[in-house]
């Protein structure tokens, strides 16, 4: 009897929780229950279930234990009676335990919903407000940040204009050493071509020494 109670509360709260997690018409109704339990005597009933089922799992824990130190002091031992009670206090401390903790999860999933769901209403509050009530001030302030605006503008124009001005400068600079490195390509043809016609005059000379050299000594 108690593990199908336990079973059909947990299943309605993991209906609860599923149902708060997406926004559908099934979601307002269940904050509206959850609002009307917390108000009154609900907390208190509440939270006397909860230390109730609290006191019995501790309970059943206890029994657990019991039972494995006298399967420990048995060497091992298994009674077929203490097999049957350790699993039936395992499923119902399963069962409390999950019990538990998906109340917790429900009631802080709710309270979440609610100080987010609060926290919108002030800020649309705050919001219109503010698009009612523009006076002087605020106009002063958005002038002042559209002449920030301009001046950080015509900043920016001034350090283009003078980045525009070193690249020309640049471009200048380097056709000047473009031209610069064509002449000295020219005269370094030019001083290669005299090396060249130097070198076949002292070719000739040579030539003309050795062929001279033969008929002196024959003379």
């Amino acid at each position: 009897m108690l593990h199908l109670l336990l079973f059909s509360v947990i299943l309605v709260e993991a209906a609860l929780i599923m149902a708060l997690l997406f926004k559908t018409p099934v979601r307002k109704l269940v904050i509206a229950g959850l609002d009307c339990i917390k108000c009154g005597h609900g907390p208190i009933v509440v939270k006397t279930v909860a230390v109730t089922v609290l006191v019995v799992l501790i309970s059943t824990l206890y029994s657990v234990l019991n039972i494995n130190n006298r399967w420990v002091a048995n060497a091992g031992d298994i009674n077929p009676t203490d097999q049957i009670l350790m699993a039936k206090h395992l499923l119902d401390a399963s069962l409390m335990g999950f019990f538990l903790f998906l109340a917790l999860m429900l009631d802080r999933l709710h309270h979440y919903i609610r100080e987010l769901h609060l926290r919108s209403k002030s800020m649309e509050v705050v919001k219109k407000s503010e698009g009612k009530f523009v006076g002087a001030e605020d106009m002063k302030a958005r002038e002042e940040q559209v002449g920030t605006f301009k001046a950080m503008i015509q900043q920016l124009e001034s350090e283009l204009e003078k980045k525009t001005k070193e690249a020309n400068n640049a471009d200048a600079d380097i056709s000047a050493l473009r031209k610069q490195s064509e002449g000295l390509l020219h005269e370094y043809d030019r001083l290669l071509a005299e090396n060249q016609g130097l070198r076949s005059q002292l070719q000739l000379v040579d030539q003309q020494i050795l062929s001279h050299s033969p008929s002196k000594k024959n003379s």
